[in-house]
């Protein structure tokens, strides 16, 4: 589980980051450069704050242009894990290992539209696979329902390659569908508005979590009873 601080309160980010400490995993922050996407968020500064203060490790995603200038840098800050976008980058390769080498996991973001399977042949280069299932930009959107079979061939994918690589899931994840997305094949989860949007995140995160491990242990079963 990974609440992303783009629902949070910008003023109070220590303290929401503490709010969900003891039920989260991962904190996932939105890196947004008003060009890639949209929206305008927070940057290098920031994260190099947030690493400090912070008692959950950082998931920084990276929506700008030339991560392949940028994205090692938020390694070096200390972020644990750091997820550029295919779209974005013009030597994925050199900078998915260059992330590595500065002692973060390495993602590859693919927004609604892109196929991952062009990328297959990068896979050994990556940690993460990042699925947006909304547009790129701004939180509180809807899940894109005509996305899990995205989701469920990534699976598939990884699944078909081997080793460690998690899928993760950004956008409109909520008690409504994380079910749907564990159920898919994700098994990392973003959630903003679901969690900073709740009277209570960290019971929110608890929530969720429990939603997604009932959702992925009765796939499991299917299968298993089909085997």
């Amino acid at each position: 589980m990974a609440p992303s601080l783009l629902a949070a309160d910008f003023a109070r980010l220590a303290d929401e980051a503490y709010a969900v400490a003891d039920t989260a995993d991962w904190l996932h922050v939105d890196v947004m450069d008003g060009h890639f996407v949209p929206n305008l968020t927070i940057g290098l500064p920031v994260v190099e704050s947030l690493v400090r203060h912070a008692r959950l490790p950082l998931d920084c995603h990276l929506m700008i242009e030339n991560p392949d200038r940028w994205a090692p840098g938020y390694a070096e800050a200390g972020a644990r894990s750091v997820t550029i976008h295919a779209e974005a980058a013009t030597a994925p390769i050199r900078t998915l290992r260059a992330i590595r080498s500065a002692g973060a996991r390495a993602g590859l973001a693919f927004n609604p539209a892109t196929s991952v399977h062009p990328y297959a042949d990068l896979l050994p280069e990556i940690d993460m696979v990042l699925l947006m299932t909304i547009e790129p930009g701004f939180g509180g959107q809807d899940f894109m329902d005509y996305l899990l079979p995205k989701i469920r061939n990534t699976r598939e994918l990884i699944a078909a390659h081997g080793g460690e690589i998690w899928l993760q899931v950004d956008g409109g994840v909520s008690e409504e569908t994380i079910g749907r997305c564990a159920d898919a094949g994700a098994d990392m989860f973003v959630a903003g508005s679901a969690v900073f949007g709740a009277e209570d995140p960290a019971e929110a995160v608890s929530t969720l979590r429990q939603l997604a491990v009932s959702a992925a242990a009765a796939a499991d079963g299917r299968i298993g009873g089909h085997g």
